[in-house]
């Protein structure tokens, strides 16, 4: 076989190696179950982004009325302008 290095195990020495590689679809290795999977989990992420881009509007629609009401409560008081 061979000799025994320092690190006390055994030197093998290969040489011929033969080898088969097979080429695939990437795409036939999704199975319906697992496409429909990913579906639905991009599904919830784009139905949740959805949500706090409506929450976010909403919060600046009332910030934005609440403004509107200060500045007109200035105004009221002769405090505008």
């Amino acid at each position: 076989m061979g000799t025994t290095p320092a690190s006390g195990g055994t030197e093998v020495e290969i040489g011929e190696v033969s080898s088969s590689v097979r080429a695939i679809d990437g795409d036939a290795l999704l199975s319906g179950r697992t496409l429909r999977r990913i579906v639905e989990a991009v599904m919830q992420a784009q139905d949740a982004r959805d949500r706090r881009r409506a929450q976010t509007r909403a919060e600046r629609r009332v910030s934005s009325g609440a403004v509107a009401d200060m500045d007109s409560e200035w105004d009221d008081r002769g405090g505008g302008g």
